[in-house]
């Protein structure tokens, strides 16, 4: 009965989402080359929050634990499991504060207004999953400008998205990278519930009633721990926090 009620629903909510994404293009574009990179920030907040508005047209609700966990005036270094592309709305306006940039994969950075257009010129990176060289010195360059910037970055170390919220195993290439170039970071994790359940049926039609959780884990210091005890660290916080 839910997936048959989501159809028009779901009509409804795309058409507002998509005119959020051609609304946001053009006053992206404006505030990064005439104003700058805070104008366009202010403007990339603003677009994901109308982006989460619109989710309220299919009863989605988010929720942030912790947020007073994460620390201020150091990089940061964001890692979380993926569920759908939610998780992404949600880091961006509950967290902005952070600054957060993404690693993503190439294809994202064209042929989609708004969401292209920042990632490409708001500081997140590309990388190509096909090419593992490439993505190194990419994500090495993240590292650094976080470590300058006292930033963040955001990581899904499962490389992909999981269909039914049941957490992939963590790669470790991408946050080994972060954080030897980011050594002053600080690594908080982040265990996300429910977002899977947006995209149960795929894209079309949507997930109805949905409550969105994001729970954040006790900070980790990068420079008081070796990467392996990081690395176990993050992704037992990260796990034991999803809820399947």
């Amino acid at each position: 009965m839910q997936k048959i009620m989501s159809y028009p629903i779901s009509i409804v909510y795309y058409i507002a989402f998509g005119l959020c994404l051609l609304i946001f293009h053009p006053i992206q574009w404006v505030c990064l080359n005439v104003f700058g990179y805070q104008a366009h920030k202010k403007s990339v907040d603003y677009l994901n929050f109308f982006l989460a508005k619109c989710t309220a047209i299919l009863g989605t609700t988010y929720r942030f634990k912790n947020v007073n966990l994460v620390p201020e005036n150091v990089p940061v270094i964001f890692v979380a499991n993926h569920q759908s592309l939610y998780d992404i709305i949600g880091i961006i306006w509950y967290l902005r504060r952070s600054h957060p940039k993404f690693v993503s994969k190439k294809e994202l950075g064209r042929g989609i207004p708004s969401v292209s257009y920042n990632l490409r010129h708001g500081g997140s990176v590309l990388i190509d999953r096909k090419d593992p060289k490439q993505a190194l010195p990419v994500i090495k360059g993240l590292a650094e400008y976080i470590e300058k910037t006292n930033r963040s970055a955001v990581i899904f170390p499962e490389g992909t998205r999981s269909k039914n919220g049941v957490p992939k195993r963590f790669s470790e290439s991408g946050l080994k990278i972060l954080c030897k170039y980011a050594p002053s970071a600080y690594i908080v994790p982040i265990s996300i519930n429910n977002s899977w359940k947006m995209v149960r049926y795929g894209t079309f039609p949507m997930g109805l009633g949905n409550k969105l959780q994001f729970t954040i884990h006790e900070p980790i210091a990068v420079k008081d721990y070796s990467f392996p005890e990081i690395m176990e660290k993050t992704e037992n916080a990260v796990v034991q926090g999803i809820k399947n």
